[in-house]
């Protein structure tokens, strides 16, 4: 994989949540000294051609519904931001444009690009400046639905990072695409005004009734939503997904929330799974309900064989009347939607990969999940292994190409989306099943559950491993690797 990288002259990146010229000098730096050494990166010619890619990070109004505008930061002037289309292993150079204040970390998530362009504080990545530009070149693998979103870390502030609007649509073409469906449609699904909740105040104990998370205790503070949408549109306040009896239609879709988790159902229809995280699973499996963690996909196709107007949208009735829903429309029908129970079954990775242990790895390491209860402030922390995460701690060396078993126990209340940077994974034992085969770069653990998933770690370079809900993420609930 071949990978430029040209920042402008005030390319910085993000400190303590400042600019500053140590900061920007010793995380670019150290970026730039990792394409050096890499003889696959070479410096980057003059701006006079046009990039084949440009992501344009700037203010946005979003009509979620009559009456309820979001103003936010997105992509392309949008939320989300227009689906990039990229081929398997075609290089391509990307312009990154930054229209705010801040500087920007753009995140490829699902690529196994190097630290430097992967687009996190903690990798040394480089940033966009404030008012600024920076351009590389990059060849996407593998095929399948990855995405793009900002990775800046907001602690109190929930405008920006995963709460704005910064996120998209990567889909990399296959080099062979069989085409066995009539449509191919992209879903991603998002939530809007986020706020702090807290369980204390009994002046507003209506917000409690509010999606968000749902470990809460005494005098613990959480995020809530007041509306959700996909594509950006609330249920029934944008276009309707169109279809005819008889038509097979491809479903992509996208958990793009900074906290949620969610399960979505078409009633009377069920989705052949095809991939997961964009990875072909190895045994397609017909479900009439789908769970995504935050920042999971889900590729899936759909027969077309019920007529009617019906809502495809979240199982939960709150979350469904938040706006988390679109309506599926056949040819002939218009009108009021069908109002059908949805079709739930338990969520099982398993039933997706192959019943058969994997190779023993070379490295078994325990990832103890633990949340700590909330202090003074009402703000919980997370731990692995004992251990909250702190930007100043050292990293946990690995070895290249060496075989490395993660071995997840979640001691919590909560459902947790991991996440991996830089590489995929392969779930190997969940809860001491064996399977095999399944590629994915988020999983869902869920509460007291126990998972191991395999990865053998291919580029040298800072890894960051995280919770991928964001308000867990900047409590403690991080792990940074440097492979050697």
């Amino acid at each position: 994989m071949k990978s430029i990288v040209e920042p402008s002259q005030n390319s910085g990146l993000l400190h303590g949540g400042s600019l500053t010229r140590r900061g920007f000098l010793s995380g670019a730096a150290a970026a730039l000294t990792e394409l050096a050494a890499n003889p696959a990166w070479a410096a980057l010619p003059g701006h006079s051609m046009p990039a084949d890619v440009t992501l344009r990070i700037g203010p946005v109004a979003v009509d979620v519904a009559p009456g309820k505008t979001v103003h936010t930061t997105g992509y392309n002037g949008g939320a989300p931001g227009p689906p990039i289309r990229l081929r398997e292993g075609i290089p391509v150079t990307v312009d990154l444009f930054n229209d705010t204040d801040i500087p920007e970390y753009v995140h490829w998530h699902g690529f196994p690009f190097a630290a430097a362009i992967d687009g996190t504080q903690d990798e040394k990545s480089l940033s966009v400046p404030p008012h600024g530009h920076l351009r590389y070149r990059m060849t996407p693998r593998p095929a399948g639905s990855r995405w793009v979103h900002s990775h800046v870390m907001t602690m109190d502030d929930l405008t920006v990072g995963m709460y704005s609007g910064q996120f998209g649509f990567a889909y990399v073409e296959p080099e062979a695409d069989p085409g066995r469906y009539d449509q191919e449609i992209f879903l991603a699904t998002h939530e809007w005004e986020p706020f702090f909740i807290d369980m204390d105040d009994d002046d507003n104990p209506s917000a409690v009734e509010e999606f968000g998370e749902t470990d809460w205790g005494p005098g613990m503070v959480e995020i809530g939503y007041r509306i959700a949408s996909i594509n950006g549109k609330a249920l029934g306040h944008g276009e309707p997904i169109r279809v005819k009896e008889g038509q097979r239609v491809l479903f992509h879709i996208l958990n793009a929330s900074a906290t949620e988790n969610i399960q979505l159902a078409l009633p009377g229809h069920e989705f052949l799974v095809t991939a997961l995280d964009g990875n072909p699973v190895p045994r397609p499996c017909r479900v009439p309900s789908l769970d995504l963690g935050a920042a999971e996909r889900i590729d899936a196709i759909v027969e077309m064989s019920h007529p009617g107007v019906w809502v495809l949208g979240s199982t939960d009735n709150d979350t469904r009347g938040a706006g988390l829903g679109i309506l599926v429309e056949y040819a002939g029908h218009s009108g009021v939607e069908i109002n059908a129970r949805s079709a739930i079954a338990p969520w099982d990775y398993a039933q997706f990969g192959l019943p058969q242990p994997q190779q023993p790895a070379d490295v078994t390491l325990p990832m103890v999940i633990t949340r700590i209860p909330a202090g003074e402030n009402g703000f919980e922390r997370w731990e692995i292994n004992g251990r909250s995460y702190r930007a100043q701690d050292p990293p946990v060396v690995l070895r290249k190409d060496m075989r490395y078993r993660f071995a997840f126990h979640n001691t919590s209340s909560d459902a947790h989306p991991l996440h991996l940077h830089r590489s995929s994974f392969e779930l190997t034992r969940i809860d001491g099943r064996a399977t095999s085969g399944l590629l994915k770069d988020v999983v869902l653990i869920g509460a007291g559950q126990r998972m191991e998933v395999d990865f053998t770690p291919r580029q040298d370079g800072l890894m960051l491993f995280h919770c991928h809900n964001q308000f867990h993420m900047e409590r403690g609930f991080q792990m940074l690797f440097d492979v050697r």
